[in-house]
C-alpha cells in the first residue's frame, strides 16, 4: 500500500464497541425484516425459502458485510474517501451516497404514516376495527359471507382515511395531507435530535433502537402463538414446497432479500465502521449482526402467520393465503386487521406494534443519515461544518423532499423511487464495489491491510466469495433482473407515458383498459423522473471515471498507463491516523 500521513486530528470514535455493534443492529434490522421477508418467504415455498436464504446470507450477506467493516474502519472516513483506493471506481461510492439520500426520503414518509397510525391505536376503539358510514357498500365486516368484491375496514382506513390515495396519477399527485406532513415533520424532528450530536448522540441512542424492537417482537410472539388457529398459520408458513428450490426466482428473492435487508452496498456499513477503534476485531461482531438480522426475520414470519392463522379461522377462510398483503399492506393493512380482532387490549398491542416499526424506522434513518453528514464533513472538513448545522439542513431538505410521498398519488412516487433510484441501482453499484476492491485493489492487498489492522490471517472462504463467488451471484441477480423486468406498475396500475395508444395495457393482467383522452405533464412527469434518477446514480460510474482519467493528463505515458494510474490507490489512501509509514 502507499505511503500514508498522519493525520493530525484525532478521529472520532464511538465511547465502546457495544454501540458500533447496537448501531448496526438498529441499521440492518428494519422494515424489511417485519414486512417484507414473511410475505417473500411465503411466496417462494414458505419453509423451502429459507434454505436459499441462508446459503444466500453465507455466500453474499457475511462476505460483503465483512467486506465494507473492514474497509470502513481501516480507512476511518466515509464511503467517498474509502474509495481512494480505487479512483477509477470512486463513481460507486458516489452512486451509493445518492440511493441513500432517496432511501431515507421515502424511510421518513413510511415513519410518517407509522406515526399516525401509532396515535390513531391510543382512541377508546381502533378505527379501522368497524366500517364507517362514509364507505357505504365498499365494506365488509370481515366475515367470508358478504366479502366478494369489497374491501375490510383496516383496508379502506388506510387507503382512504390515511392516504386518500387516489386510482392513478394522470391528472396528478394532488395536494399533502396535512395530518400526514405533521407526521412527517415530527419524524424529521426526531431523526435530527439523534443526529444533532453525530455518534455521540446516535450511539447512545443506539441502545434503545436496537433493544426495544426485539423486546416488542418477543411479547408480539408470545401473543400469536396464543391465538386459535395460529399454530395453522405457523405450519403454513414453514411447510416446505421442494420442488420451489429447482425455480430460480426464489433464489433470486433469497439473493434480493439478504441484500436489501441487512442495507449493504448503501455505504451506511463502511460509515459505520469509520468510527471504530483501528484494531478493534470485527468478527464476532459480523457473526452477531447478520445472525440477529436473519432470526428476526424468521419471527416476524412467526408472528405475522401466526396472528393471520387466528385472522382466516376469524374470518372464515380456509387459505390463510387468502388473507396476506405483502409489501406496506402487510404492515398498515393485514396486522391492524388481526391486531383489532384480539379479545384482550388490541389498543395496547397496535401501540407497541407501531411504535416498533417507528423505532425500526429511526435505527435505519440514523444509519442513512449519518452515511450523507459524513461524507459531507470529510470533503469540507470537519471543523469548517458542525454536526448540528449539517444534521440541520438534511433535516430541512429531506423533509422538503418527502412531503411529495404525502399527496394522494404519493404511494406512486414512492414506489418509482425505490425501484428506479434505490433497488435497480444499487445491485450494478454493490458489483462495482466488489470489483473495485477484489479486483482493482486486489483481494491479496486487502486482506494483508486487514492483517495490519486486526492481526488475523484471512481465509480463502472470504477471498473465494469477495473474488468470485459474490459479484457472480450479484451478477447473476442482475442479469435475471434485466431479463425479466417490465414495465412497472403500483397495484397493477400503469404509471402515465406520452402515450399508449386508444388502450393500454396494464402488466398484471391481460384486460385492456381505457386510456384517458389526454396526458398532463404532470402526468408524464414520472416516468421521466423514473429514468432520471436511475441515470444520476449510474452516470456516476463513467462520470468519475473520466474525472479520474482526466486528472493523469499532466502525467506522461500512454493511454493504457494512465488508465492503469487511475487503479492505483490516491495519495490520501490509507488509515486515516496512521502512526507510522504502512506499506505492503
Amino acid at each position: 500500500m502507499e505511503s500514508v500521513a498522519k493525520s493530525t486530528q484525532p478521529k472520532e470514535q464511538w465511547d465502546n464497541g457495544l454501540e458500533f455493534l447496537f448501531s448496526c443492529i438498529s441499521l440492518s434490522v428494519g422494515l424489511g425484516n417485519i414486512w417484507r421477508f414473511p410475505y417473500i418467504a411465503f411466496q417462494n415455498g414458505g419453509g423451502t425459502f429459507v434454505i436459499p436464504y441462508l446459503i444466500a446470507l453465507m455466500v453474499i450477506g457475511r462476505p460483503v458485510y465483512y467486506l465494507e467493516i473492514a474497509l470502513g474502519q481501516f480507512t476511518g472516513r466515509g464511503v467517498v474517501k474509502a474509495f481512494d483506493m480505487a479512483p477509477l471506481l470512486k463513481g460507486v461510492a458516489v452512486g451509493q451516497v445518492l440511493a441513500t439520500g432517496a432511501s431515507i426520503t421515502y424511510y421518513s414518509s413510511i415513519m410518517a404514516l407509522t406515526l399516525r397510525f401509532l396515535v390513531a391505536s391510543l382512541s377508546s376503539e381502533l378505527p379501522w376495527s368497524h366500517c364507517w358510514v362514509q364507505w357505504g357498500s365498499d365494506c365488509h365486516d370481515g366475515s367470508i359471507v358478504n366479502a366478494t368484491g369489497k374491501m375490510s375496514s383496516a383496508q379502506l382506513y388506510f387507503e382512504r382515511e390515511i392516504l386518500h390515495e387516489v386510482p392513478n396519477i394522470d391528472n396528478g399527485l394532488g395536494m399533502p395531507n396535512l395530518d400526514l406532513v405533521g407526521c412527517l415533520f415530527v419524524s424529521w424532528l426526531i431523526i435530527e435530535a439523534v443526529l444533532l450530536r453525530g455518534i455521540k448522540s446516535s450511539g447512545k441512542a443506539a441502545y434503545f433502537l436496537g433493544v426495544f424492537p426485539y423486546v416488542v417482537l418477543l411479547i408480539l410472539l408470545l401473543r400469536a402463538v396464543t391465538l386459535p388457529g395460529a399454530i395453522d398459520g405457523i405450519i403454513y408458513f414453514f411447510k416446505p414446497q421442494w420442488r420451489q428450490l429447482l425455480d430460480p426466482l426464489v433464489w433470486y428473492a433469497a439473493v434480493t432479500q439478504v441484500f436489501f435487508s441487512l442495507a449493504i452496498c448503501f455505504g451506511t456499513v463502511i460509515t459505520y465502521a469509520s468510527y471504530n477503534n483501528f484494531h478493534r476485531n470485527v468478527y464476532k461482531d459480523i457473526v452477531i449482526i447478520t445472525t440477529m438480522d436473519s432470526c428476526s426475520s424468521i419471527i416476524a414470519g412467526c408472528i405475522t402467520f401466526g396472528i393471520l392463522g387466528n385472522l382466516a379461522r376469524e374470518t372464515g377462510f380456509t387459505d390463510i393465503g387468502s388473507v396476506v398483503k405483502g409489501g406496506a399492506g402487510l404492515a398498515f393493512i393485514s396486522y391492524p386487521e388481526a391486531i383489532a380482532r384480539f379479545e384482550y387490549v388490541p389498543q395496547m398491542f397496535a401501540v407497541l406494534f407501531f411504535l416498533m416499526l417507528f423505532v425500526l424506522g429511526i435505527g435505519s434513518t440514523v444509519g442513512m443519515g449519518t452515511c450523507i453528514l459524513r461524507v459531507v464533513r470529510d470533503h469540507f472538513g470537519a471543523r469548517s461544518t458542525p454536526t448540528w448545522a449539517l444534521a440541520s439542513c438534511l433535516t430541512i431538505v429531506g423533509f422538503g423532499v418527502s412531503i411529495v410521498y404525502m399527496t394522494p398519488g404519493g404511494q406512486f412516487i414512492l414506489n418509482l423511487v425505490d425501484f428506479y433510484g434505490v433497488s435497480f441501482t444499487a445491485l450494478i453499484l454493490a458489483i462495482g464495489e466488489l470489483v473495485a476492491v477484489a479486483w482493482i485493489y486486489g483481494v491479496h492487498r486487502f486482506c494483508a491491510d486487514i492483517k495490519f489492522m486486526m492481526g488475523i490471517e484471512t481465509g480463502w472462504y472470504w477471498r473465494l466469495c469477495w473474488s468470485y463467488i459474490t459479484p457472480g451471484l450479484m451478477a447473476a441477480v442482475l442479469f435475471y433482473m434485466l431479463l425479466d423486468m417490465s414495465p412497472l406498475t403500483y397495484k397493477g396500475v400503469s404509471y402515465p407515458a406520452l402515450t399508449h395508444g386508444k388502450y393500454g395495457i396494464a402488466p398484471s393482467g391481460p384486460a385492456p383498459f381505457p386510456a384517458p383522452s389526454h396526458y398532463s405533464l404532470i402526468g408524464f412527469l414520472p416516468s421521466v423522473f423514473g429514468c432520471c434518477l436511475a441515470a444520476l446514480g449510474l452516470l456516476q460510474l463513467p462520470g468519475w471515471a473520466c474525472y479520474a482519467f482526466y486528472r493523469q493528463r499532466h502525467n506522461p505515458g500512454s493511454f493504457w498507463q494512465k488508465l492503469r494510474a487511475t487503479c492505483q490507490p490516491s495519495d490520501t489512501w490509507g488509515p486515516a491516523n496512521a502512526q507510522m509509514d504502512v506499506s505492503s
